[in-house]
């Protein structure tokens, strides 16, 4: 419990009876932890590992939401068991995991018996919900091959270990639509393309000047 946030708002009555309500899980690397349309029973703690969360279109296409580290929940699977509805995106494991499911019935224990636990549930949503609109708007106002550069420069390398699978994940888009991008920016000699490697040829006045 030490990993999460609101350890500390916990007294040892209230800790003693998360611990004792709670189920240790580990998952292996691609595990799906809920669909897209599921109730969910059960809130995920994360001890280690990541996941993920994505929502697929009729075409079966993934955009991905945002990803969970240790020590942090995800706001999905927290309302969809909390309000019993169904999820909006399914949650899938990017590495193997650890962590420990709590019912919805001792998650609204706790948030009754303790003011501060409900309020730290309610910041969950705010700043998800603050990452999410920065999200629609750069998705909504922001070229994607401009987005595309500025996480490559983000990264803060020449050389850029990714698949386009994995940067189209990033960028909330398809993986088709990033190889395409990725092609025209090589045919303007702003980025060389290797195997799971992206090359970054052009200083950032150039790229700003060339997009």
């Amino acid at each position: 419990m030490h990993d999460f946030d609101f350890a500390n708002i916990f007294n040892d009555e209230e800790q003693e009876y998360f611990l004792k309500n709670s189920k240790s899980i580990e998952l292996a690397k691609d595990s799906i932890l809920f669909y897209q349309g599921d109730t969910c029973n059960d809130i995920l703690f994360l001890e280690e590992g990541k996941a993920k969360l994505s929502i697929y279109a009729d075409s079966h296409e993934a955009i991905s939401l945002y990803e969970i580290s240790k020590g942090e929940q995800c706001i999905v699977n927290i309302s969809s068991a909390l309000s019993k509805t169904p999820s909006i995106a399914t949650a899938q494991t990017t590495t193997d995991i650890k962590g420990r499911l709590v019912s919805a019935k001792i998650i609204r224990d706790l948030m009754i018996s303790s003011s501060d636990y409900q309020e730290y549930i309610f910041s969950l949503f705010a700043l998800k919900f603050c990452a999410l609109t920065t999200l629609i708007e750069d998705i909504k106002f922001k070229r994607l091959d401009t987005r595309l550069v500025e996480f490559l420069k983000s990264q803060n390398e020449t050389m850029v270990e990714i698949t386009h699978e994995e940067l189209a994940n990033k960028l909330y888009t398809s993986r088709v639509v990033v190889s395409r991008i990725l092609k025209n920016l090589e045919n303007k000699n702003i980025i060389k393309l290797h195997r799971k490697k992206i090359e970054v040829l052009e200083s950032e006045l150039q790229i700003c000047a060339l997009l």
